[in-house]
């Protein structure tokens, strides 16, 4: 899945870059019982309030079924095609299985159409497959990890990401996230086998405005340009710097602020934390 770049008819063409979906199946439409409307709500939620920024418009999009229970147990399925879905930065597969039934999951990196994956409390840990983590061998890729029995997949869903197991103890598992975080997860969780792929979407550069309308983000207002009704580091004569270090229009610190719960009930589950951001400075002055 390379990444394609055109030749520079324009400026935003000359800065722009695209994938290229070879690795897609050709010709294959969405299945259609596996997908419904998807209605816009533009960052805001149930009462109206925006509680997103700067979010909006775009294209239309249609919503693909995503089974990320994988909980048909014994019953082998073979994938029949690759898919695009506008809805992630990830591929999706539609397979199909023994008794009849189709499906869209995640679709990791190397699945090609015609390959058979299953799931079950404990199977083969071929790729694709999705199982308990006790059943998984040490030291494999993983992704669409539950946090919760039976509450489907919550970790490592984007496009090349990927968990890891490193231990087990007891009734837990150890599992490196994506952002470096190492935790505790109930060994009856379940995982599927790999690596998400599609991992050139993040080399692609948009390269003009337009195409970022497209997915529905709007233009970003500085806090400095704005007044200071509207933001704490809006107003001042001419341009500012803010005069106080970058917080959000609450007041929270936007770089390094921290913003987890004290007594989130998960602190237990924790056994090192993520390494902070480039923005922070790690042992400076020591």
């Amino acid at each position: 899945m390379p990444v394609k770049v055109y030749q520079p008819t324009s400026a935003g063409r000359r800065n722009a870059s695209v994938l290229d979906f070879s690795h897609l199946t050709k010709g294959k439409r969405r299945e259609k019982g596996l997908t419904e409307r998807l209605h816009d709500r533009a960052g805001r939620d149930a009462l109206g309030h925006i509680t997103s920024r700067f979010r909006g418009g775009g294209a239309r999009r249609i919503y693909r079924k995503v089974d990320f229970l994988r909980q048909r147990d014994g019953i082998p399925a073979v994938v029949a095609a690759i898919e695009y879905d506008p809805n992630r930065s990830a591929d999706i597969a539609l397979v199909h299985y023994a008794d009849g039934l189709k499906s869209y999951i995640l679709a990791p990196k190397g699945l090609t159409v015609g390959m058979k994956i299953v799931s079950a409390d404990r199977c083969d840990p071929e790729l694709g497959n999705s199982m308990r983590l006790e059943s998984i061998p040490l030291g494999l890729q993983i992704h669409n990890v539950e946090l919760q029995p039976g509450r489907g997949g919550q970790i490592a869903r984007s496009a090349g990401n990927s968990c890891q197991l490193m231990a087990r103890d007891g009734e837990y598992a150890v599992v490196v996230m994506p952002s470096g975080e190492m935790r505790k997860i109930h060994a009856e969780c379940r995982a599927t086998i790999g690596e998400i792929g599609n991992a050139d979407w993040q080399n692609v550069r948009w390269g003009k405005a337009g195409r970022v309308r497209h997915q529905g983000r709007r233009p970003h207002n500085r806090g400095t340009a704005q007044n200071p009704v509207s933001h704490p580091m809006g107003g001042g004569e001419g341009r500012t710097g803010g005069g106080r270090h970058p917080v959000s229009p609450s007041g929270k610190l936007s770089k390094g602020g921290k913003t987890r719960r004290g007594k989130a009930r998960s602190n237990p589950f924790i056994l090192r934390r993520r390494p902070p951001g480039k923005h922070v400075a790690v042992g400076s002055g020591s």
